[in-house]
C-alpha cells in the first residue's frame, strides 16, 4: 500500500475507535546501545502512527548519550529511570498524568510487563514478541531467574486474560497460547515489515560468507553457532562467519574464538550502521540464526529482501519468517544447522533458488501494513469498551 494511502487508512481506523493520542511503554528505546528487534519494531509503529496524524508518546528507560526527552520522527520520546526502575516509575508517572492525556495505551511486554490492565480500564494493546521461558535461566542468577519466570508464566497471564495481545507470527501465537494460557480469541499475529532499503544489489562475497546478526546475548547462541560451524570451516578453509552486532557476551565469544583457533574464519564485526547492514546482507551467501527464542526473526526477512537465503533453528517465529525449503532451511538442532549451511555452501543452484524466493516473500511485508493491522486490533478494543 502506498505511503499516503496507508496513513489515510490508519487514520480512518483510529478514528473509528476514537483514538487520537497513544502512550507507548517499552523497556528500552531504539537509541539504546543494546536495542534490538523489539525496539525497532516499536519505533516503526510509532513512526507510522505519527505519519497518520496521531499523537504518540513513547515512555522508556534512559538511553546512553540521549536526552531525557526529545522528538523523533514526529513522536515524543520520554526517557526516565534505569533498566529496572523504569517499570514502576513509568506506571507512577502515567497514573499521575505526567505524560498528558491519552486515548489508548500500547505496551511492549519484553519478559517483564508494565501490568497495564491493573492501572487502566481504557483501550489497550500488548505486544509480546516471544515467550522468554528458559532465557531467564541463561541471563540471570538462579533466584532472580525463578522470579522472572514466575512473573511471566504464572502471575502476568492472570492479569492479561481479557486484554488483546499481539505477536509477530502464528507460531509465536500458538506458543503464547500454550505457555501463557491466554484465550486464543484475544491473541493475534501481525507480521513485522521490511524496510525498502533492504533490496538486492551487487557485492556478493567471492568466498563463502555466512552472516549472523543480533545482540551478543545468550539467547542468540552465537557460542553454539561458532562451535557447530568449526567442522565446516575445517572442510572449507575459505568459509567466513561474520557475527554482526554487540553485547555483553563479546568477551565470551572472543574466548571461544581463541580456544578454537578460529580467528582465521570468525569475525566479530561489532555494530553496523543501516547502510553497512545492507552491505552485509548483500555480500552474504547465507544468513543464519541459532537463536533459541524469536517472535519472528527480522534479520531473516531483511536478508531475504537482499536475495540472501536463511539457515536457522526450527523455533517459533522462525517457522513463519522462513518458508522451509522455499526461502531457506529450518534446522531442528545446532548440528543440523551446520549441515544445512554446508549444503548451501556447496549448492549454488539451491542458494539461487532460495534467494529468489526470499526476495518475493519479503515484498509481501511492509511496516505500513504492520502499523495498520495493529491499529485495527487497538481500535476494535476501543469500540468494544465503549459498548
Amino acid at each position: 500500500m502506498p505511503t499516503g494511502e496507508s496513513a489515510a487508512a490508519i487514520a480512518e481506523v483510529a478514528a473509528s475507535g476514537g483514538i487520537e493520542r497513544i502512550h507507548m511503554f517499552a523497556w528500552r528505546d531504539v537509541e539504546d546501545v543494546e536495542a534490538g528487534g523489539s525496539e525497532r519494531h516499536a519505533a516503526e509503529l510509532a513512526r507510522h502512527w505519527t505519519d497518520a496524524g496521531l499523537e504518540v508518546t513513547m515512555r522508556t528507560s534512559f538511553a546512553q548519550g540521549r536526552p531525557p526527552e526529545e522528538w523523533r520522527d514526529g513522536y515524543r520520546v520520554r526517557r526516565r529511570a534505569g533498566r529496572y526502575q523504569v517499570f514502576w516509575r513509568a506506571i507512577a508517572g502515567e497514573i499521575a498524568g505526567r505524560n498528558g492525556p491519552r486515548d489508548a495505551v500500547v505496551e511492549i511486554w519484553n519478559g517483564v510487563p508494565f501490568f497495564v490492565p491493573l492501572w487502566t480500564s481504557g483501550p489497550r494493546l500488548t505486544w509480546v514478541h516471544h515467550v522468554y521461558g528458559g532465557i531467564w535461566h541463561r541471563t540471570l542468577p538462579e533466584r532472580l531467574a525463578r522470579v522472572g519466570e514466575a512473573v511471566e508464566l504464572t502471575i502476568a497471564p492472570r492479569v492479561y486474560r481479557r486484554s488483546p495481545v499481539v505477536t509477530d507470527s502464528e507460531s509465536s501465537r500458538q506458543e503464547i497460547i500454550r505457555r501463557l494460557g491466554l484465550d486464543p480469541a484475544n491473541v493475534s499475529a501481525v507480521a513485522p515489515g521490511v524496510d525498502p532499503r533492504f533490496s538486492p544489489g551487487d557485492g556478493l562475497s567471492p568466498h563463502p560468507l555466512v552472516v549472523a546478526v543480533g545482540r551478543l546475548i545468550p539467547a542468540k547462541r552465537f557460542d553454539s553457532l561458532i562451535r557447530a560451524l568449526e567442522p565446516v570451516a575445517r572442510r572449507r578453509p575459505d568459509l567466513e562467519l561474520a557475527i554482526v552486532g554487540d553485547g555483553y557476551e563479546r568477551d565470551h565469544l572472543r574466548e571461544i574464538v581463541a580456544e578454537l583457533d578460529a580467528s582465521r574464519w570468525v569475525r566479530l564485526t561489532g555494530p553496523a550502521t543501516e547502510d553497512e547492514l545492507v552491505d552485509w546482507y548483500r555480500s552474504a551467501w547465507i544468513l543464519t540464526s541459532a537463536s533459541s527464542a524469536e517472535g519472528w526473526g527480522m534479520t531473516i526477512t531483511e536478508a531475504g529482501a537482499c536475495g540472501t537465503p536463511a539457515v536457522v533453528t526450527d523455533i517459533a517465529g522462525h517457522r513463519d519468517s522462513v518458508r522451509d525449503g522455499v526461502t531457506g532451511l529450518l534446522a531442528s538442532t545446532i548440528g543440523d544447522l551446520a549441515d544445512c549451511v554446508a549444503r548451501l555452501v556447496d549448492d549454488s543452484d539451491l542458494r539461487a533458488r532460495l534467494g529468489a524466493a526470499a526476495v518475493e516473500r519479503a515484498r509481501e511485508l511492509s511496516w505500513s501494513d504492520t502499523a495498520l493491522h495493529s491499529m485495527e486490533i487497538l481500535a476494535a478494543d476501543s469500540r468494544r469498551r465503549r459498548c
